[in-house]
């Protein structure tokens, strides 16, 4: 009898593992060693890197059949070992519209996808070289090696790849530039230094498929001539740091790095720099000073990086994405990828969807896709199915978009023209109980912490712009307010060094654009319509609407609610902290909000 191969493969990125990944792989293990199942079926368990649907993790996929479990549990161990032989675990399946889903394919959340730099993450074993290699790992390096550097530079022009880590800036453009310096040595650099604040892309990039970002960095080194490159991976990546210095090692060990390039004259020897956490160092000139040991401060770009970066060398700096994408293209052609995306940006984008939204997790999409595809028709829509309020878009100097302009295609300059920007590909969905005065304020504050204080428009106008919104927000705004924060914003964006301070006026900007009604409410009346602004909102109970569930009552931290059971209930203003945890716990809309009195 032929024996059968099934491998079993389960999500052991960072979000699955903080939900037991580790110990569900260990339990399947344990499972299949002990019914010794080698006579007729040989069974591989393959830890791979993040699935994707991080809020179904951790999932667990059986192939080759395909069938796909969510939210599974050690003691599910027996039972996914059986349905080899059998049915399907019923209860691990995917329920949508009534139905059970049991292939990624039937899956809304992975069939309007379109994966380029995350073809393998989720399939493949991140620390096994073979496996890369057997999904068709290291061939765009191999038919790199057999080209001259201006063909390899013609063709990431031709694909139109443009960098992921938010600028956007022409690929092919940076290398050819790089290339032509006759000043040795040169470096190639990867940023994995992820900042924004809810995004795991270029992380989970790493952990699941870190020879990509390897062979992207070889191709990227011989067109420009490099034989030094570091990958710059911040501290709290320690999942990504690990998997990027095995992957290194079995690189060095298989002659695919090192002073003989797979038997060439070629040779590239890559390090691993850590990054001490600080939001400013994702900026290009920062980063390099930070390698080089001093402090992570920008300097003025009237000499770029790529005639004297790191060392005062030529640099070519990438992100982690925009390397992890240079395989694929040289494998297989320029033509095919440059069919992907829109007429200026090409191929496609790899996006962090999290926040009030149903599925949220790692989503690779062509550019050009639209907003609501991402968050109704692959994220599910929004939670409990309450109202789309905003999205906000590349990180913390990103825009807020409002449901008006769901319809927008995300590309690059799409978004730029509506003062938002694609960055490095955080979205964060909010829904009608988000205060759009206070994500501007939060996002402000975040900035005003991260900035390296350099320079002046930066440094004062971030304080001067948490201070305003810190005033809104707790009801002691003015007259004027709005329009002050604009002065300043126009500021920022004209006289700043670097890009931190160029756009940290964009939630502010946008918010104020699109919600301006709110900043006129928390000023002229006093009141936060969002009910979040603890300083102007009161919470009060619809008695015709309480159902006396006591659910409220249990949330409150304050015990200021009382009520008997099956009776209207009531809150104590005097005790109340305007929290919003009976609102949250109320499954009626029966906790409402008002201004607080004066």
């Amino acid at each position: 009898m032929t024996k059968r191969t099934e491998k079993i493969l389960v999500c052991c990125g960072t979000g699955c593992i903080a939900n037991g990944a580790l110990d569900v792989a260990a339990a399947i293990e344990a499972e299949v060693a002990a019914r010794n199942l080698d006579v007729e079926v040989s069974v591989d368990v393959v830890r791979t890197g993040c699935s994707g649907e991080c809020e179904q993790g951790p999932v667990v996929r059986l192939m080759p059949r395909d069938t796909m479990y969510y939210r599974v549990k050690e003691s599910d161990a027996s039972a996914i070992i059986d349905s080899l032989e059998g049915d399907p675990v019923e209860k691990l399946l995917l329920k949508k519209d009534g139905m059970q889903v049991e292939h990624m394919d039937e899956n809304p959340f992975y069939a309007l996808q379109h994966k380029v730099v995350l073809k393998d993450v989720g399939i493949i074993d991140p620390l096994s070289l073979d496996d890369y290699i057997a999904h068709g790992g290291y061939e765009g390096l191999k038919r790199a090696l057999e080209m001259t550097p201006e063909h390899i530079i013609d063709e990431v022009d031709k694909s139109g790849l443009r960098g992921k880590g938010g600028a956007g800036f022409p690929t092919g453009r940076k290398w050819r530039t790089a290339a032509g310096y006759d000043v040795f040595p040169k470096y190639i650099v990867c940023n994995g230094d992820e900042g924004d604040p809810g995004a795991f892309m270029d992380g989970s990039t790493m952990e699941g498929s870190p020879h990509a970002v390897i062979e992207g960095m070889i191709i990227g080194a011989l067109a420009i001539g490099a034989e030094e490159g570091i990958l710059y991976i911040r501290d709290e990546y320690a999942l990504a740091r690990d998997h990027i210095q095995k992957a290194i090692d079995s690189a060095y060990e298989a002659g695919i790095l090192g002073d003989s390039i797979l038997g060439t004259s070629h040779k590239l020897h890559l390090s691993i720099v850590r990054g001490g956490g600080a939001f400013v160092c994702g900026e290009s000139t920062a980063l390099m000073a930070s390698i080089e040991g001093r402090v992570g401060e920008p300097r003025a770009k009237y000499i770029r990086s790529v005639q004297r970066g790191l060392f005062d060398h030529p640099t070519v700096l990438n992100n982690v994405e925009t390397l992890a994408s240079i395989p694929t293209i040289l494998r297989d052609g320029s033509e095919e990828y440059a069919k992907l995306g829109t007429e200026n940006s090409k191929g496609t984008k790899v996006f962090a969807m999290v926040g009030k939204v149903k599925h949220t997790g790692l989503v690779e999409v062509p550019m050009g896709t639209t907003l609501r595809t991402l968050i109704y028709d692959i994220g599910g829509g929004i939670i409990d199915d309450r109202p789309f309020k905003a999205i906000q878009t590349g990180g913390p100097s990103g825009g807020c978009i409002p449901e008006s302009l769901l319809d927008l295609p995300v590309d690059f300059d799409t978004l730029t023209e509506h003062g938002a920007m694609m960055g490095s590909g955080g979205m964060i969905v909010m829904d009608d109980r988000s205060c759009m005065v206070e994500v501007a304020r939060y996002y402000v504050d975040f900035l005003c912490e991260e900035s390296c204080g350099k320079c002046t428009p930066c440094r004062e106008g971030l304080r001067q712009m948490r201070a305003i919104l810190t005033d809104i927000c707790e009801g002691r705004g003015q007259e004027g307010d709005i329009e002050l924060l604009e002065r300043i914003c126009h500021t920022m964006e004209d006289a700043s060094l670097c890009a931190l301070g160029r756009t940290a006026a964009n939630p502010v900007l946008t918010t104020i654009k699109f919600f301006r009604d709110e900043y006129e409410a928390h000023i002229k009346e006093h009141r936060c319509p969002a009910g979040v602004c603890a300083e102007l909102t009161q919470f009060v109970i619809d008695a015709a609407a309480c159902t006396g569930c006591g659910m409220c009552m249990r949330a409150c931290p304050a015990d200021a609610i009382s009520g008997e059971k099956k009776q209207a209930h009531t809150i104590d203003p005097a005790k109340c902290i305007a929290c919003g945890s009976c609102r949250e716990a109320c499954h009626f809309s029966a906790v409402l909000t008002e201004g607080r009195s004066a």
